[in-house]
This record gives C-alpha cells, sequence and structure tokens, in this order.
C-alpha cells in the first residue's frame, strides 16, 4: 500500500530534562531513524522537527511555526510541505517518533485500510488496554488535508482535529504504540 507520512518529531522532551527524544538510540539507530525505516518504502517521509536533528538521506524535513506551538501545528507543517511533492499518495501516515516499535503498528494500520469502505476517512491504532493513539494513523489524504485547510493548528490538540473525521479503531499488536516520555522508558526500551 502506498501512503506518505508525516514523523512528529519536535517536541521539548520536558520529562526527559529536554534530551530529544528523536535522537535516542536503540542499537545503532535513532528513533526518528527507526520511524522512518517503518514507513519509508510507503512513500514521501517527512520529519517535523529541530534543524540539527540527523535524518535518514532522502527525508523531507520542517519545522512547525513557531516551534513547539504543538504535535497539530507540526502535523500542519508536514501536510503542507507534503503537498508540494510532485506525486502525493492518496493515504498519509501521522506518527510520533517516540514508538520504538512503531512498525507493528504501521502493518496493522495499512492492512486495516485496505479493507476500509469509501466513506470511512482513517482508521487509528489502539493500544491492547483500548488507549487511542492519536499520533499512529492512516488516513486518507483529502480530507485529512481538508480538516486541517479548515481549522487553525497552532496550540490546538490532534484529537480536536481527528473528531471531524471518520476514523475506525485498529488494535495495533501488543507494544507497538508504547512511547518514550520518562527515563524509566529509556531504561525498558534499552535505549541510550
Amino acid at each position: 500500500m502506498r501512503f506518505d507520512s508525516v514523523i512528529v518529531a519536535g517536541g521539548r522532551s520536558s520529562r526527559l530534562g529536554g534530551t530529544p527524544k528523536a535522537a535516542l538510540r536503540r542499537g545503532t539507530e535513532s528513533l526518528v531513524e527507526i520511524t522512518v525505516r517503518a514507513v519509508g518504502a510507503a512513500g514521501s517521509a517527512v520529519v517535523v522537527g529541530p534543524d540539527d536533528l540527523n535524518v535518514p538521506a532522502g527525508t523531507l524535513r520542517t519545522r512547525e511555526d513557531p516551534p513547539f506551538s504543538g504535535p497539530a501545528a507540526a502535523i500542519a507543517a508536514g501536510l503542507d510541505l507534503l503537498g508540494r511533492q510532485p506525486s502525493r499518495a492518496a493515504w498519509t501516515a501521522v506518527l510520533a517518533c517516540d514508538m520504538p516499535d512503531v512498525s507493528g503498528a504501521v502493518h496493522a494500520l495499512a492492512d486495516a485500510a485496505r479493507g476500509l469502505p469509501e466513506d470511512a476517512d482513517g482508521v487509528i491504532a489502539t493500544a491492547t488496554d483500548g488507549h487511542r493513539e492519536n499520533l499512529a494513523v492512516l488516513i486518507r489524504t483529502e480530507p485529512l488535508t481538508a480538516v486541517f485547510s479548515q481549522h487553525p493548528a497552532r496550540d490546538r490538540s490532534v484529537r480536536s482535529f481527528w473528531k471531524h473525521l471518520r476514523l475506525f479503531e485498529v488494535r495495533a499488536p501488543e507494544g507497538s504504540t508504547q512511547d518514550v516520555d520518562t527515563w524509566e522508558d529509556v531504561s525498558r526500551f534499552d535505549l541510550h
């Protein structure tokens, strides 16, 4: 399945004392590299984050304006850049960069999207406890870009955008949407 991706990688990492989560490493790969690899073969990927963040070659990059104005603003910036690319996919994934096992969620979302009815806008991953992961979605590009063009994104919640879309829940493989927020998480995922 072909889809483009917006990877949100520009938060303050306040619970990690400002250590950028996107740059944390598992083995030889950073979290942002793991996320780009999970979606890279599907289409174009844009990382929305700081200029000094290393991203894989061929990855697009941009920054929300102003910096740190929230993940919805980051999504809007990523969609804007993808919209200027010559060949835009009919689907777009939106992912946080801080889920070390995200590839399982990406596969589950893509599998579910293939069988969606035409009137559905997309799919959203849920953890095994039923928690909806707002930064693990796969949405048809047209309604996604429409909702972001109709509402200002700065300092708004991502959930406030998703409520305008018809998203079906998809149970993600266990652990695939668990994210890194604390130093305990860094240890649990064997990151450095």
